[in-house]
This record gives structure tokens, C-alpha cells and sequence, in this order.
């Protein structure tokens, strides 16, 4: 494989130029330079910014973090610390990288310097998509976000009610599975529909699997009724649960 500096060097520049224009225009509108605190929900995936009379809830994806003590970046999908879904979309940038040979898209964990987090945080605004960008610095760590839309409080609540405490994983989003599924053996794995990490559902939607053994069941008696419930006694479990036993499975 041959990397090509040159090329993502004029690539990363054009792509730092855009989102300055375009990030311009985002903070006037939501004035975002004039609230005081700053508050992110990694179970939600949402992003508060406030001063004493006023509020304003973004929902974002992880791009990744920036360590100044030593001076290194890395990618939020490779972040096994994060619990938020949506760092998987990040994947898109990875996936760009391997076709272009820029290592930069796709190394993990790697060195760089006080303009390395906006440089790759322009790349991924430019393949993922955005209304605008955000930064937040604690303990001389700064983390980096894709803004994808402003909700309301009430949104906010009512996403983070919906949401499920994992005795593992944490807060995150609820899924379900018949009781066989587990993340020790292969049982077979089929969905209500095809799934990927991070993916957004719609309202009435849910992750839902169950075994193969289960799905005879459901074979047999043309669907879902009494007795094919009771076989695979349906369990609620948490988003990351649900997709490592899912990559089991596979």
C-alpha cells in the first residue's frame, strides 16, 4: 500500500477551509459562542450548552479525542471507552482512508499537534455530514463533535427515557432477544431487520433478534403468537449487548 502525504495534505487543507466558512455561519445562527457551560450526555448522545437565562440541546456524533498531555488523537470508533452508538458512523472516514491511503483515516491512535483534532474533525464533517461542529476541553483532553441537529429539552428527556441502565455497558439503548441468545455460543442470530452499530431507528422501531431454534418456532406457527413466545421468552437487553452477541453469531 502506498500512502500518499502530499495528496491528504491539499485534501485535509481544502477540507479545513470549508468547514471555517461553513462554521462561520452555524455559530451567528445558534450563537453558540456566547454560552458560558457546556454539558454532553454520552447515553443520549446529546449536547447542552447554557449561561444562567438560556439553553440551547444539540444531538452530535463522537468524532474523537485529543489528548494535549500527549499530544496523541484518537478516533472516537476505536474508543472501547465510549458507550455512545453513533462513534460507529465514524467508520465512514475509516472506510474513505483505506480507499485513498490516507493513514491519517485510518490509524486508531496516532501523534499529532494543536490542529490535528480540526483537521480531521473538517474531514469527517465533509464525509459524514453536519449542521456544524463542536469542541469541549476537560482535564486536557479535547473531545470533538459532529453536530447533527438541535432538539429540544423535551426531546432530550424523553430519548433518555427510553434508554435502559446496563449492569456491563451502562446507559444506553434498550434492544431485545430471546432468552437462547447469549454471548458465549453461536445459536444462530435473525432480526426483525438488518441492523449495524450505530444506526438510527425510527420511533417505533426496536433492535430485536432471536435463535435459529426460534425461528423454526415462529416457522411453524405462521408468525409470532402464544406458544412461540413462550419458547423464546423474549429479554430486555442493552444496545451493546445486543450486537456483540450479534457478532458472535457471524
Amino acid at each position: 500500500m502506498i500512502f500518499r502525504p502530499l495528496k491528504y495534505k491539499k485534501y485535509a487543507e481544502k477540507s479545513c477551509q470549508k468547514l471555517n466558512e461553513f462554521q462561520n455561519d452555524f455559530r451567528k445562527k445558534y450563537d453558540t459562542d456566547n454560552y458560558e457551560n457546556w454539558f454532553y450526555n454520552q447515553s443520549s448522545e446529546t449536547l447542552r450548552l447554557y449561561s444562567e437565562n438560556k439553553e440551547i440541546y444539540f444531538k452530535y456524533i463522537p468524532v474523537g479525542t485529543f489528548s494535549q498531555k500527549k499530544n496523541t488523537w484518537m478516533w472516537s470508533w476505536a474508543n472501547e471507552n465510549s458507550v455512545e452508538p453513533r462513534k460507529f458512523q465514524t467508520l465512514k472516514v475509516k472506510e474513505f482512508g483505506e480507499k485513498k491511503n490516507y493513514e491519517n483515516l485510518t490509524n486508531e491512535h496516532f501523534g499529532g499537534d494543536n490542529f490535528t483534532g480540526w483537521e480531521l474533525t473538517s474531514i469527517a464533517f465533509e464525509i459524514i455530514g453536519a449542521i456544524g461542529t463542536y469542541r469541549v476541553i476537560s482535564d486536557d483532553l479535547e473531545k470533538y463533535f459532529l453536530l447533527t441537529e438541535e432538539i429540544t429539552k423535551e426531546e432530550v428527556e424523553k430519548i433518555e427515557s427510553e434508554l435502559i441502565e446496563c449492569g456491563v455497558h451502562g446507559k444506553l439503548r434498550k434492544a431485545f432477544i430471546c432468552q437462547h441468545l447469549n454471548s458465549k455460543q453461536k445459536t444462530g442470530f435473525e432480526e426483525a431487520f438488518e441492523t449495524y452499530r450505530g444506526m438510527e431507528l425510527d420511533e417505533e422501531d426496536d433492535f430485536q433478534a432471536w435463535c435459529s431454534e426460534c425461528e423454526k418456532e415462529r416457522i411453524k406457527t405462521n408468525g409470532w403468537n402464544d406458544e412461540s413466545m413462550e419458547f423464546a421468552k423474549i429479554s430486555l437487553v442493552c444496545e451493546r449487548c445486543y450486537f456483540e452477541i450479534k457478532e458472535i453469531n457471524e
